[in-house]
């Protein structure tokens, strides 16, 4: 089981996350928890013409909740509110689901297959998603 949920291009994007940081001067932000697990991830915005300039997290759980906030982080610049929600709603149907990543920009969120044979696990993918909706407001 393990194996096959926290792969080698999983681990990949945690650890990439794990040197970004918070943005020193975010124009939005947002900390969810998780208080099943005890993971919390925050997420810092930069906006410029309504779309995302710049993106900084704080993870404080999993290697699933850190390698979902990396690749928030790599592919929300240049998008706009509409297109994070749809990130967010794709990712939901990953791990819920079990459908398939979109393609383009989102497809990395593919790393998260395996994670909808797991329901316990679930969560730990979605917080960061549900962090940037609540910094998005």
């Amino acid at each position: 089981m393990s194996q096959a949920l926290y792969h080698s291009t999983l681990v990949e994007h945690a650890q990439a996350g794990r040197s970004r940081g918070r943005l020193t001067a975010p124009e939005r932000s947002a900390t969810v928890d998780n208080p099943l697990c005890g993971d919390r991830v925050t997420i810092d915005l930069a906006l410029a013409d309504d779309r995302i300039a710049a993106v900084g997290h704080q993870v404080r759980g999993c290697l699933l909740c850190e390698a979902a906030a990396e690749i928030i982080a790599d592919h929300a610049p240049g998008k706009t509110a509409a297109e994070l929600a749809a990130a967010g709603a794709a990712a939901r149907a990953i791990v819920n689901e079990g459908a398939a990543a979109p393609p383009g920009d989102w497809s990395a969120l593919a790393v998260f297959a395996p994670v909808h044979e797991i329901k316990s696990r679930r969560d730990c993918v979605l917080l960061p998603f549900e962090a940037l909706a609540k910094a998005l407001g």
